[in-house]
């Protein structure tokens, strides 16, 4: 779908910027957004390091076993079937801290690794079992305690108080799993 709609949009940009004669400023635009990407990606990439550096440290750690029966109750109401010694159970525990904690670049490959994982024992290739279904809906809401790369984002682009969004995150995300949750419970007894 967005292969089809980015392409539609820089077409358009071009055909209205030669019948309204904007060429130069389409031009100059181009060359100043991609240096603009560049630089926000450097200045990024250090608090991707930081952070992928710290879940490393916390996953060798017994913060990490800290953490992890911190949210074991969360955890078995939201995944009754999984069994605390299971791989995958491990491996979205440490996705939901790392989310909590607002890494977001972290917690998407332990994501990607905790649905491998739970589609290796999927029996029905095809289809999202109950558990993987839940995961999908947490990924997606992603509660943040701390919205680091939102604040590095709201920093590297001068903010004169990048860390004021922190109440309005902790509600947005509350609300969205909340309701995220609630009604995967209910459509998982319906289906």
């Amino acid at each position: 779908m967005l292969n089809t709609i980015w392409p539609f949009f820089i077409i358009i940009s071009f055909i209205f910027a030669i019948f309204t004669g904007n060429m130069s400023n389409l031009n100059n635009s181009i060359f100043t957004s991609c240096t603009d990407a560049v630089e926000l990606t450097i200045q990024l990439f250090g608090t991707m390091c930081l952070w992928n550096g710290l879940m490393k440290i916390v996953q060798e750690t017994t913060l990490m076993k800290k953490l992890t029966k911190f949210i074991e109750p969360i955890m078995k109401f939201l995944f009754p079937k999984m069994k605390k010694e299971d791989k995958e159970y491990k491996e979205i525990t440490i996705n939901i801290i790392a989310n909590l904690l607002g890494i977001g670049n972290a917690a998407t490959p332990l994501g990607l690794k905790a649905m491998k994982t739970m589609q290796e024992k999927n029996t029905k290739k095809d289809t999202l079992t109950d558990n993987m279904a839940m995961f999908i809906v947490l990924n997606t809401a992603s509660l943040q305690i701390i919205p680091s790369t939102v604040i590095a984002v709201r920093t590297s682009l001068n903010s004169s108080a990048p860390t004021k969004i922190i109440f309005a995150v902790w509600i947005v995300t509350i609300v969205a799993d909340l309701t995220g949750i609630i009604a995967t419970k209910i459509l998982m007894k319906r289906y």
